[in-house]
């Protein structure tokens, strides 16, 4: 998988709702893959199949 930025629009109990850059649709991923203090709105790079904060909610 290639690398992409991702915003957290939902959080619902374990899991996070997470919309890429330039798309409509919505993928779910679980807490526990992220890193820890995210939020809504937090912005994620994915590569590698890591997950790093680009951006925090303010």
């Amino acid at each position: 998988m290639e690398p992409k930025d991702y915003t957290i629009v939902k959080i619902e109990g374990e899991y996070a709702y997470l919309r890429a850059d330039g798309e409509k649709e919505d993928v779910f991923i679980a807490m526990a893959l992220l890193p820890p203090g995210v939020d809504v709105g937090t912005r994620l790079h994915y590569e590698m199949l890591c997950y790093t904060v680009i951006e925090e909610t303010k």
